[in-house]
């Protein structure tokens, strides 16, 4: 049975664990200041969320903004258990805080920037289609990412 709660420092650990898993795609996170001066000021403003099976971290998110314009800023899935809703969970979780469950009103906007359809992970790790069975399309380009990869936008809009 799957959890998603707030995060607390005390998941920290597990966090960085699980940002381990996809530092071959996202470059350098674990060891870096400021991912956790990013990841400890999320956990203090409440824009942290985790998700548990059993005792164990599964998968985490970020996320920030207010209306109209929110972002999810990370979200990680760990790898034996994508496909299974974990993600979905995560999401859904994190819209319903940023929107203080009132929901996206008309001209709310939800920005998530993930792999560019030319980069290595785009496909293996399933973002992009992830994203989209979320109702997210494709956006402007951004920013590569540390290790080099191409960067997109891709944004909700109610």
């Amino acid at each position: 049975m799957l959890t998603v709660r707030p995060a607390t420092d005390a998941d920290v650990p597990g966090i960085l664990e699980l940002a381990g898993e996809v530092e071959h795609w996202f470059g350098p996170m674990v060891a870096v200041p400021g991912f956790h001066r990013a990841l400890h000021k999320h956990i203090a403003d409440d824009r942290a969320l985790v998700a548990s099976d059993a005792d164990q971290l599964v998968g985490g998110v970020l996320f920030g903004g207010d209306a109209p314009r929110f972002a999810v800023h990370w979200l990680v899935v760990s790898e034996r258990v994508r496909g299974q809703g974990a993600g979905r969970q995560l999401m859904d979780a994190a819209m319903d805080r940023l929107t203080a469950g009132r929901g996206l009103a008309e001209g709310d906007v939800v920005d998530v920037v993930t792999f560019g359809a030319d980069h290595p992970g785009a496909v293996t790790s399933g973002a992009r289609a992830f994203y989209e069975r979320l109702g997210f399309v494709p956006a402007e380009t951004a920013e590569n990412g540390p290790e080099g990869g191409s960067r997109q936008v891709f944004r909700y809009q109610r």
